[in-house]
């Protein structure tokens, strides 16, 4: 499988958003390459969806530290925000399910526009299936990058699973780990879920993972 120099986020409460714990495959691999190209990008707004945990908020932290990215949710947009964002070339939307007036999401589409600024909107499902009321602001959205996080393949959901087992301090063998890829859900909430409940395991009826765990497990 492909070196584990970049690995996706851990799915433990101490999550590591850092550029080296980033594992790029081809599930997500576009994604990244648009963090990795800016400025060139084809548009000045990009929307990177897909299931929770599947990596967005760690693309976001990484655009953020590198390129010196102001981050925000869609609850913190107001004037005074507003006023913030002039001041920064590069902006991170977090979480988007709009939620709130979408004449402030139009206005921020406009800031973008009009003083040549870089967005990201991270977001569980496209912009382009979102029921817009403003029909300039669906036409707008129409018109920004697209960027899916897709459902993991085998590479990284062993990626996955080897490096949270590592942080945790869980031994596990190879074989083990070959044995859950190949059965496990492609979906990131389910593999978040099952190392959940091996850490759990481990933790608090201390006994070692085996077979007949993953088993029952899955």
């Amino acid at each position: 499988m492909s070196d584990l120099n970049q690995q996706l986020l851990n799915f433990n409460q101490n999550q590591n958003f850092n550029y080296d714990d980033f594992y790029v495959s081809n599930s997500n691999y576009f994604a990244f390459k648009l963090i990795e190209t800016w400025p060139k990008w084809e548009k000045n707004i990009v929307n990177i969806y897909g299931e929770k945990y599947s990596g967005k908020s760690h693309l976001a932290e990484i655009f953020k530290q590198k390129y010196k990215a102001l981050k925000f949710t869609e609850n913190q947009l107001n004037d005074k925000l507003f006023k913030s964002l002039k001041l920064h070339e590069n902006l991170i939307l977090e979480n988007f399910k709009n939620n709130i007036d979408e004449k402030l999401i139009y206005s921020l589409f406009n800031l973008v526009d009009q003083d040549n600024k870089y967005l990201i909107i991270n977001s569980n499902i496209p912009l382009t299936k979102m029921s817009f009321k403003l029909s300039d602001l669906s036409s707008r959205a129409k018109n920004c990058i697209l960027a899916e996080i897709k459902a993991p393949d085998d590479d990284l959901i062993f990626a996955l699973i080897l490096k949270n087992f590592s942080d945790m301090q869980i031994k596990i063998e190879k074989r083990l780990i070959d044995y859950i890829v190949k059965r496990i859900d492609r979906s990131y909430r389910k593999i978040s879920n099952f190392i959940y409940k091996v850490d759990e395991i481990s933790l608090k009826k201390k006994k070692s993972i085996n077979i007949n765990i993953i088993k029952n497990l899955l």
